[in-house]
């Protein structure tokens, strides 16, 4: 095994592996998984390994002894045979035969048992890797989840603080106003986020599909985000009247999630573009950043629950994991698709396509 040295932040999470990149040759290297090195996960599969061996062990064992039984009372019965018989030949034959057949038996009894124990052993090894996984991403979700509640309340709190105790001219009285609206807004959709995601996984959400101008509902969330981003620069390029069967409450926010998804990994400085057009029967909404971009092995997993890139106490973007999987959701509710692929001047395009009405 390789060991290297490297800044956290250069770490980054890819599922259950960590990768780093080694500064010497600038190869991507794998190293320990995280879950890997917890107490915890040692002493269950110590525990794990020890009694599947002793399994195997116990089975081999049985082998050995039923074998040494089977060849001495093949032994005995050779001895008890009179030689002076007339099918004493016969006779030794089928005793040799009996334990020849005895011996097939115990071979395919012990591989069959044997098959079944490492296919138990592998399930139940994966069964476990996964909960222990899930345990690993509901840890980091609850550490993401406190510190996006926390935030937003408590620049409000201080904003309206500051407004009280203190005489402010109109311009920062108004700046502190914007701020504080812009977290309580933040706020409202990261309630809204996780109020739709627990009532979409248990089928308490009932959509309403309604004919809508799918070109307004973009330009509506483009604009808002405008509103909510004045220093970032969005790019629309919408085809007009757009006409889709929807929900209009989960199309908004899969376009906003969207949209400040790419907002959050994008440079300040660079735009973010929003294109949406019709081809054939299928709407197609693109919307392209220009940030770090996606690994690949990272590609399949963007869209699960809890999932996101980077270490928790090392990633800068703020999030809790559940934006793109609430895309997921929302697309494939609607009967569409959503995939991400490589910009190829840098970044990401998430495409997301939907039936067309028109």
């Amino acid at each position: 095994m390789k060991i290297i040295s490297c800044k956290p932040s250069e770490i980054n999470s890819h599922g259950d592996w960590i990768s780093a990149i080694d500064r010497n040759n600038r190869s991507r290297i794998k190293i320990v998984p995280l879950i890997f090195r917890s107490k915890k996960f040692h002493k269950i599969f110590a525990l794990y390994w020890f009694l599947l061996a002793y399994i195997v062990a116990a089975l081999i064992f049985w082998f050995v002894t039923l074998n040494k039984q089977n060849d001495l009372m093949a032994t005995m019965r050779m001895e008890e045979v009179d030689t002076t018989h007339a099918d004493a030949q016969q006779r030794l034959q089928r005793i040799a035969k009996d334990r020849e057949r005895k011996i097939s038996q115990y071979k395919g009894e012990g591989i069959s048992f044997l098959l079944v124990i490492i296919a138990g052993a592998y399930i139940v090894y994966r069964a476990v890797k996964k909960q222990l996984k899930l345990s690993s991403e509901q840890q980091n979700f609850m550490m993401a989840i406190t510190h996006e509640l926390k935030t937003p309340i408590a620049v409000a709190q201080l904003n309206l603080e500051t407004i009280q105790k203190r005489k402010l001219d109109d311009e920062q009285q108004q700046r502190l106003v914007q701020n504080t609206l812009y977290e309580t807004t933040r706020l409202n959709t990261l309630c809204n986020n996780l109020l739709l995601s627990s009532q979409l996984e248990a089928s308490g959400y009932k959509i309403t599909n309604v004919e809508l101008d799918f070109t307004s509902l973009v330009e509506s969330c483009a604009v808002d985000m405008s509103r909510r981003f004045p220093a970032r620069q969005i790019n629309r390029h919408l085809e007009d009247q757009v006409i889709t069967d929807g929900d209009s409450m989960l199309l908004q926010m899969l376009v906003n999630n969207l949209i400040e998804n790419a907002l959050k990994y994008s440079p300040k400085e660079q735009a973010v573009d929003i294109k949406l057009q019709t081809t054939g029967q299928q709407i197609q909404l693109q919307v392209i950043d220009r940030g770090p971009g996606i690994p690949a092995e990272d590609k399949k997993k963007a869209f699960e629950k809890f999932h996101r890139l980077g270490n928790e106490a090392t990633r800068r973007a703020k999030g809790t994991g559940l934006g793109l999987y609430l895309c997921k959701k929302i697309v494939k509710t609607h009967g569409g698709n959503i995939e991400v692929s490589d910009n190829p001047g840098g970044g990401s395009i998430f495409t997301v396509q939907l039936k067309s009405s028109a």
